[in-house]
């Protein structure tokens, strides 16, 4: 039997509509030198059977259900701490892979990288309209040596997109020896680890797009206010061997302070009076800020939006794009929730 040099790691909650295409998008490619870990954090739909379908086709998972979820970033590290891969792909439960991305990357491991970066193209929710063709606009196969200034670079070219846990392939054994219950709650545990230090070895990013991204059906967009504000740039920032000038190519220290910012995030429904009150209130620093930014969380959203949705098909000209899609997906899930009320008031 051939070793295990790959272990796709994926933590799953309540994702059996989309979990099926991911899996098989996988194990149709996987070889013996593959292993699939599924840590399901006590689904309520039927993720179970769809997870013993695949099995029964491919016999190439191993399916462990928690009795309680743990969270995002406590869930991948139990899928990690499985997996028995010299490299861990720490991947998503409703992205798909592309033909021929699993044989890609087990050829990059074969060069000893410390981290591999999986490139994507980021389609709508349903996959039928191409938002982005590369996440990160790289023309060619990029490695980064560890020397400071190569991985301040890293940090700049790739950092944004390390947000998404789907690109991350690692070598298992410096997953083990970092740190990673200070960043449980983070909800980007592999940020942490990749970033709390630099990294022994070299990093490539690959600059075909072997995965594809399905926009807009994140499970935390409920937190995403503060996720964007707090959490994802107190993250980047506390990162101490890396540069100021890097940093900032991926996220401001304190991206709450920009009305641009604010006004975006109440074009999205996310940032309302009750964010204000409870995690900027006390944070402004002079009456003038502090009136503009309630003022902000208090427009109208549908306006707002609108502006927004204007601004960016008929200003900035970028259509089809991730943030236009986004502000019309947010406004058609509004729509839908005062239908729905409406239907149930009328009930």
């Amino acid at each position: 039997m051939s070793k295990i040099r790959l272990s796709i790691c994926i933590a799953t909650l309540n994702r059996a509509a989309f979990l099926g295409d991911t899996l098989e998008s996988i194990l149709t490619q996987a070889t013996d030198e593959v292993e699939v870990i599924i840590v399901d954090g006590a689904s309520t739909d039927n993720t179970a059977e769809v997870v013993a379908a695949s099995l029964a086709r491919h016999g190439r998972i191993r399916y462990v259900r928690l009795d309680q979820k743990g969270g995002v970033d406590a869930d991948y590290c139990r899928a990690a701490a499985l997996a028995e891969g010299e490299y861990i792909w720490l991947f998503t439960d409703d992205d798909l892979l592309k033909p021929g991305a699993v044989a890609a990357v087990l050829q990059a491991t074969r060069e000893d990288y410390s981290l591999i970066i999986v490139n994507a193209e980021v389609r709508g929710k349903d996959l039928e309209v191409c938002l982005q063709a590369r996440r990160v606009p790289a023309a060619a196969d990029q490695a980064y040596q560890p020397s400071s200034p190569e991985r301040d670079q890293m940090l700049a070219d790739a950092g944004e997109y390390l947000s998404f846990i789907g690109a991350v392939v690692i070598r298992n054994d410096l997953w083990r020896a970092r740190e990673k219950e200070k960043y449980f709650g983070t909800e980007f545990i592999h940020v942490g680890v990749i970033f709390q230090a630099p990294l022994p070895g070299r990093t490539l990013l690959m600059a075909h797009p072997w995965i594809v991204i399905r926009f807009g059906n994140a499970q935390w967009v409920s937190r995403g206010f503060r996720i964007a504000m707090f959490n994802w740039p107190k993250l980047i920032w506390s990162f101490g061997d890396f540069a100021n000038w890097a940093k900032r190519k991926v996220v401001a220290p304190e991206p709450w302070r920009s009305y641009r910012h604010l006004l975006y995030e109440r074009a999205l429904g996310r940032f309302a009076a009750r964010e204000y009150e409870t995690m900027l209130a006390s944070l402004m620093d002079s009456p003038l800020r502090r009136l503009v930014t309630r003022l902000i969380a208090w427009l109208p959203v549908r306006a707002v939006n609108a502006a927004a949705c204007w601004y960016a098909r008929w200003v900035l000209r970028k259509v089809p794009s991730i943030g236009l899609y986004d502000l019309e997906a947010s406004r058609e899930a509004r729509r839908a929730r005062q239908r729905a009320a409406a239907a149930g008031s009328g009930a």
